[in-house]
């Protein structure tokens, strides 16, 4: 039976359109819902992994950076204030997480949404021994913007490649066993 080059063009493109989902797979695959336990329950995953990379934000020194700056590591996104009271709260937990997993294939970018009190941020640090995260400010809160946050603080993990894997609005103990689980299954082996 001969296949005519339409056939093979509308194959061609059910491919293309599934292979999204293909490569998305495995990074999804070892973000069971059943590491979603205790003060990670509130954890919710993308239903499909979006891609992020084009995400810009700026360090300490107003230097610009963009999330495709991290590529090839498991990010924790997280977006934060000081006048904000339950991101006051996480931020130490964040700190202790970082240094838990080191900082070779994952790091936790805290955005901080200060803008008249971004003087007080790195003040903020040094009070609180903060020593494991760096600085970084969403300068018009474009990132937020852009990922629909709502909430302070929320924290969005995003996969090697880029994509976001899932996210969680409030906060939540990050040094805990079920957090450290979740990183350590959305930082790939090897």
């Amino acid at each position: 039976m001969a296949h005519s080059r339409t056939d093979f063009l509308i194959g061609r493109r059910l491919l293309l359109a599934a292979a999204p989902a293909f490569f998305a797979a495995p990074a999804l695959a070892k973000l069971s819902p059943d590491l979603l336990t205790g003060n990670l329950a509130r954890f919710t995953l993308a239903k499909e992994p979006r891609k992020l990379l084009e995400l810009a934000f700026t360090d300490a020194d107003d230097k610009p950076l963009q999330l495709a700056d991290y590529k090839g590591k498991t990010v924790l996104l997280n977006f934060w204030a000081t006048w904000c009271a339950p991101c006051v709260k996480e931020m130490p937990s964040l700190d202790k997480l970082q240094a838990e997993l080191g900082k070779d294939k994952f790091v936790v970018l805290p955005l901080s949404l200060d803008g008249p009190s971004k003087p007080k941020v790195a003040p903020f640090y040094a009070d609180r021994k903060l020593t494991n995260l760096g600085i970084y400010f969403d300068k018009a809160k474009k990132v937020m913007g852009a990922l629909d946050i709502s909430v302070l603080p929320t924290s969005v993990l995003v996969d090697p490649d880029g994509r976001e894997l899932g996210r969680l609005e409030g906060e939540a103990e990050w040094d805990k066993p079920e957090a450290l689980a979740l990183m350590k299954a959305a930082i790939p082996s090897g």
